[in-house]
């Protein structure tokens, strides 16, 4: 099922926080509004807003302050996309040249800070200090996950465990915190909010294991990056781990090498390890493993449309090949 269909309950509300988000990106600074239009124009799934208009409907908010939190956390995702590409080195993103590759490293680094700023700006206009609690330590824990993200770099001795943390901090963090914060402005009991944080948690978790897959499967022109970008950035993603602790010794000895130096060259030869050792089916049966998960922690929701869609998000999450 494609995104648009998924996305069809939600389809007033979501242009309704594209309007939200275009009139926050105004700055008075041209530079500031060109790379945030820039990269915010790039499309991408917004599946992080879609996720806090989707809980707000599932626990029977019918407002409009949903709009303006689902802007919120896509300008803190939007921050750390830029700050990411600098820290990678990525020359592309969604099909397109990465903002740091068109207009440089400290342009991208100080409009990231601009949308981070933003973010925080429009969270006191909200007046909530629980909404504010969630996000704050949102954007402190990703912080965080860049930092391990950065220290596991070419470590071929990154365990599982540590991988996951590093994935459960960057990337489902801020699923957690927009499923939590549409249940927050529904007013939604402490069970209703619970469940739909873990759903959020595993959703991310599910989602993040599969870009690692497509990493070394998917199509470029759908994924919209290269082939290998992890593995040239020396990442320990699950599917190397996996080929380190089950391969040979000789397959393992060159993903190992391969994280360590990191680089292209040795990518057919990692690719093909990758496959002898089904690393690529290991992934993706914990990625399903977290989409169930992801089903079950709303359970305790009334049945609606609302609760379909979000059933649906999780399995598209671990379906979809862009």
């Amino acid at each position: 099922m494609a995104l648009s269909q998924l996305y069809a309950l939600i389809a007033d509300d979501m242009r309704a926080v594209d309007m939200v988000i275009r009139a926050r990106l105004h700055s008075e600074v041209l530079l500031v509004s060109q790379v945030a239009e820039y990269i915010v124009a790039g499309g991408g799934k917004r599946m992080r807003p879609a996720l806090v208009l989707l809980a707000a409907g599932a626990t029977g908010y019918r407002g409009r302050q949903h709009h303006d939190l689902a802007a919120i956390v896509e300008f803190i995702h939007t921050a750390t996309l830029l700050h990411d590409d600098v820290v990678d080195e990525s020359e592309l993103r969604r099909g397109r040249e990465t903002a740091s590759a068109l207009f440089g490293n400290a342009a991208s680094v100080l409009v990231g800070d601009f949308l981070y700023s933003r973010a925080f700006q429009m969270m006191v206009s909200v007046g909530s200090m629980r909404v504010m609690e969630v996000l704050s330590e949102a954007t402190n824990i990703i912080s965080e996950g860049e930092v391990l993200q950065l220290m596991n770099c070419h470590n071929a001795d990154s365990s599982v465990d540590e991988y996951l943390q590093v994935i459960r901090y960057k990337t489902a963090k801020l699923f957690e915190a927009a499923s939590r914060l549409g249940a927050i402005v529904a007013g939604a009991d402490p069970e209703a909010e619970d469940g739909l944080a873990r759903y959020g948690m595993h959703l991310g978790t599910a989602f993040q294991l599969i870009d690692d897959i497509l990493d070394y499967s998917g199509a470029e022109s759908e994924t919209g990056k290269h082939l290998g970008d992890d593995l040239a950035e020396g990442k320990p993603t699950l599917p190397l781990i996996h080929v380190i602790q089950h391969g040979d010794p000789a397959q393992a000895e060159c993903v190992r090498q391969a994280i360590e130096q990191g680089g292209r060259n040795a990518f057919p030869e990692v690719l093909a390890a990758i496959h002898a050792t089904g690393a690529l089916e290991e992934a993706r049966r914990r990625a399903e493993q977290e989409a169930t998960s992801a089903s079950v922690a709303i359970a305790c929701l009334p049945d609606s449309q609302y609760k379909k869609s979000l059933l649906e998000l999780s399995a598209f999450a671990v379906s979809r090949t862009y």
